[in-house]
């Protein structure tokens, strides 16, 4: 066995079998356990592998993560150091792209794990306030010199970890929340285009909101008219900005925590014309349906139905179910904004959902906008998982 040290990293040598390289050769960031032949530590507190062929041959430079069915992450397709400088260049490389894309953005993710090359890392910033994730254990355990990376180029206010994602307990990690550096408040306040929003960096879905679906709050908010339905509101990002140019906007989620800051919200921002029920969604669009109600427009962001492949079946239905009621209480001419972030239901197949959702509602649509998530979420090629949020905009035709 055989380990060597760059800049206080060390570095362990995995070995690939013919089902790893063809993993390596699709371009894909992930190796599975399945396709790693063997791998060579003293230590067994190795972060970081050297990647080899069957012949010897290195091919490049990974995370390691001994708990989890994804062994290997991609870092770099050389044999170059991974040290300090590297991680640095990173980071900053990243930084460097939002501040770019997004000059003056209150509210954005900086760092977005293997679609910016730093696998198992999220760095998401609340004004002066940053929120990390470390989703591997290869990063993990380089989570202390990540932090003073970050500080040297950032210099925030804080730094609290959000590492209590269930993704961890894959990774054999304890799912904690912890403050380390300076102190986060209980509430962080951030513009979204003509909105004050507030996020509860300790305790909120996520890093404290979802920034992911930023920039589709913000279409709706150009698009939304009348009478407007916003299902499984959470803390009204889309109801919110609905209000700007719809006369009427209800909002229905099951959370009574959620709709408190929901209501906390509307009245920063001096809204008067939304209307928050809580309800479960199923039974209030039924309810809704019953009584003969219309709108012209319904927006609908339910939670993942599909967190694996086993659970998409019944993901299907119940995606199904949500989008046929929504579809029926839409007016001719209004719009369904239907999103799903559960990765494993594809395009294609949300796509058959919809169609069948129609059909069974008695009524046609025409496709107005596909969307994914906000561009600082970005989509890596060769990684169809960093594609997991869809958000289709649908008009109701009148024929």
């Amino acid at each position: 066995m055989k380990t060597e040290t760059s800049n206080c990293y060390a570095i362990a040598d995995a070995h690939l079998n013919r089902q790893g390289m063809s993993r390596w050769k699709s371009g894909h960031p992930w190796i599975y356990r399945a396709g790693v032949a063997m791998v060579e530590e003293s230590s067994g507190d190795e972060a970081i592998a050297r990647v080899y062929d069957a012949r010897g041959v290195v091919l490049g430079m990974a995370l390691l993560s001994r708990e989890s069915k994804i062994t290997l992450r991609i870092l770099c397709r050389e044999d170059i150091p991974v040290d300090r400088e590297f991680f640095r260049a990173r980071l900053k490389s990243a930084m460097d792209w939002r501040a770019r894309i997004f000059p003056g953005r209150e509210a954005v993710r900086l760092v977005f794990g293997e679609s910016d090359a730093l696998p198992g890392l999220i760095l998401d910033r609340y004004g002066e306030h940053l929120v990390i994730q470390t989703m591997a254990s290869g990063t993990d355990a380089l989570e202390d010199e990540l932090v003073e990376l970050i500080r040297e180029l950032h210099k925030p206010d804080s730094i609290l970890a959000r590492n209590d994602s269930a993704v961890r307990t894959l990774e054999g990690l304890p799912r904690t929340v912890k403050q380390l550096v300076g102190t986060t408040p209980e509430w962080v306040s951030y513009r979204q285009g003509n909105r004050t929003m507030r996020a509860d960096l300790h305790r909120g879905q996520k890093t404290g909101a979802f920034l992911d679906q930023y920039e589709n709050h913000m279409m709706v908010g150009g698009l939304a008219r009348g009478r407007v339905l916003d299902a499984f509101c959470y803390t009204g990002g889309f109801a919110l900005a609905a209000t700007e140019s719809a006369d009427e906007v209800i909002a229905v989620d099951s959370s009574k925590p959620a709709l408190k800051q929901a209501r906390i919200q509307a009245k920063i921002n001096g809204i008067t014309n939304v209307q928050f029920v809580e309800a479960n969604v199923f039974d209030f669009l039924k309810h809704e349906d019953r009584q003969g109600e219309k709108f012209d427009m319904v927006v609908l962001d339910p939670p993942a139905f599909a967190k694996n492949k086993r659970e998409l079946e019944s993901a299907l239905r119940g995606y199904k179910e949500i989008n046929l009621r929504a579809m029926k209480l839409l007016r001719p001419g209004g719009v369904l904004v239907t999103c799903s972030c559960s990765y494993h239901l594809s395009e294609p197949l949300m796509d058959e959902m919809l169609s069948r959702a129609a059909a069974d509602a008695r009524t046609t649509f025409r496709v107005l906008k596909r969307r994914h998530q906000a561009l600082d979420h970005p989509v890596r090629t060769g990684f169809p998982e960093s594609r997991y949020l869809k958000c289709q905009v649908l008009e109701r035709m009148t024929g």
